[in-house]
């Protein structure tokens, strides 16, 4: 495939969801799984905390089954066309979980541009401020189906796995793990993650968000090394998770206006040396915590803002299902809608993983999880969710 230009990767929808890379969407295309399974990833974010944003494409005996669709850019439609010549058309678009408005957003472009695919999605479909049918949140009323209610997609070569419907108050979590038995590979979209120290691959295509937040301050060059694209990389992660980790403060107006402007900076990739970021000398020890490569044989785990936010009223329902999964023998490796994958996984680690549950500290409001924790307290004070169960 050649290079892709700027009109390939436009995503005209952006102001829907205004994330970044906004308007412009590059795409990496991976085969996870040879003639089996393929990755195409995007970053998403908000100001530079950018992670990857998965979909992944599934060949089944019929053709194609598009698991958490993405923004289809041109880009994204001109691999997708050529793996329907080489493998046969996409069958099915499949929205699997009921909340992530940056997975169900794309699903109705996707639907337009594959007219002959069934779609299905998660029941129970989150919207705001009413419950609006499936149609007008721009699912095509004659080809969609919901997940359970209508079956399940290609039930002898894909197995389906329920996490929920939980009531939260305000919405419903509701997310539908998918099993490829052929290949033991475990589809999930937010529920699992896995993060590696190692900046992910999508990362080639723009190292910007690395590149500024491997700084320390707003007047340092924007300087593109294997070492700067680690540590931004970790700073990215810490943001992601905690949204305000406890291992940053924000400098005095003072000093912050003191650095914008200066030589080297003036430009909006650096914004023009905007940096309201000082961080302690701990920041790496605080980011450990959340990365596999200290404990392989913990490869996943729920990231942080699902376990602050939406798992304290439901953490028995989250180990009965890791409970589920872990009596899945074919599972051999997890691909998530975000972070790394293809990820080694079996059952005793599933199985492991949920009995560490059983004892270990759940949803804490103290150290880098106190941003989190304050946002669920006022939710909970406003009547928005409800009082955790735990």
């Amino acid at each position: 495939m050649t290079a892709a230009s700027a009109t390939d990767q436009h995503w005209p929808w952006w102001p829907l969801l205004p994330l970044y890379p906004y308007g412009r969407r590059p795409t990496l295309v991976r085969e996870l799984i040879p003639r089996r399974i393929w990755s195409f990833e995007q970053l998403h974010g908000v100001w530079y905390v950018a992670v990857p944003i998965r979909m992944t494409v599934v060949r089944v005996e019929e053709g194609l089954l598009l698991y958490s669709p993405i923004p289809p850019t041109g880009e994204v439609l001109e691999a997708l066309h050529e793996l329907e010549r080489h493998h046969g058309p996409v069958r099915a678009i499949v929205l699997a979980t009921s909340s992530g408005l940056e997975h169900k957003l794309p699903v109705p472009a996707m639907a337009r541009a594959f007219p002959a695919a069934t779609v299905w999605v998660s029941d129970c479909q989150w919207s705001f401020p009413l419950r609006l049918p499936d149609a007008w949140l721009g699912f095509p009323a004659d080809r969609t189906k919901v997940l359970g209610l209508d079956g399940f997609p290609f039930p002898d070569q894909l197995r389906w796995i329920p996490l929920g419907p939980l009531d939260l108050g305000l919405g419903t979590f509701l997310e539908v793990a998918c099993l490829d038995l052929t290949t033991g590979s475990l589809l999930v979209t937010d529920a699992l993650v896995s993060i590696s120290a190692e900046p992910p691959p999508v990362f080639d295509l723009d190292p910007t968000p690395l590149l500024f937040y491997a700084r320390d301050g707003g007047s340092e060059l924007l300087i593109d090394s294997p070492a700067n694209r680690m540590r931004g990389w970790l700073r990215i992660v810490l943001f992601a998770n905690y949204f305000r980790p406890s291992c940053i403060e924000v400098p005095p107006l003072p000093e912050l206006l003191a650095q914008v402007g200066r030589e080297g900076c003036r430009s909006a990739r650096a914004h023009f040396g905007f940096y309201p970021f000082r961080w302690s000398e701990d920041w790496q020890i605080e980011a450990a915590r959340l990365l596999r490569d200290g404990n392989p044989a913990r490869p996943v785990r729920l990231a942080p803002v699902l376990e602050r936010l939406v798992f304290p009223r439901a953490r028995k329902a989250f180990q009965v299902w890791l409970r589920k999964l872990a009596r899945l023998e074919e599972i051999q490796h997890l691909i998530a809608a975000h972070y790394d994958a293809p990820i080694p996984l079996g059952v005793t680690q599933l199985h492991a993983y949920a009995s560490d549950l059983e004892t270990a500290e759940w949803a804490p409001s103290k150290g880098p999880w106190t941003t989190l924790a304050s946002i669920d307290e006022a939710l909970v004070n406003l009547g928005v969710v409800s009082p955790s169960k735990n």
